[in-house]
């Protein structure tokens, strides 16, 4: 879940980062099942944002299942594991680029053209 100015950038730039890399170590990313708990979690309300669908098996850099909070230690009690990508993300591993409107309420719904597209 990103931006378009942010998308635009990784365009220019010939990769996508997220400042997490930095902070945390990796870009936090999210399944398909995932996607619309993540979004109204962190993003409920906003605007303007899109889906980057990424092929995992296209991505140069590492990608690991662990905790949301990352480290690798699976705790049951905290859920499900997320992708977390140990680098940048390689523009050939964005297979496409969806836009992502919540509805009036402010909640997400998973867009049909990813839907469609897995």
């Amino acid at each position: 879940i990103t931006t378009p100015i942010k998308w635009k950038k990784a365009l220019e730039a010939g990769e996508y980062t997220a400042p997490s890399l930095v902070s945390d170590g990796f870009i936090h990313c999210s399944t398909i099942k995932q996607t619309v708990d993540t979004a109204n979690i962190f993003f409920r309300g906003q605007t303007g944002l899109i889906l980057l669908c990424i092929d995992e098996e296209k991505l140069e850099s590492e990608c690991k299942y662990e905790d949301p909070v990352g480290g690798g230690q699976h705790d049951p009690a905290v859920g499900t594991l997320f992708p977390h990508v140990y680098g940048p993300i390689n523009l050939t591993a964005v297979v496409k680029v969806v836009d992502f409107h919540s509805g009036d309420d402010g909640f997400f719904i998973l867009p049909k053209e990813v839907i469609l597209f897995y």
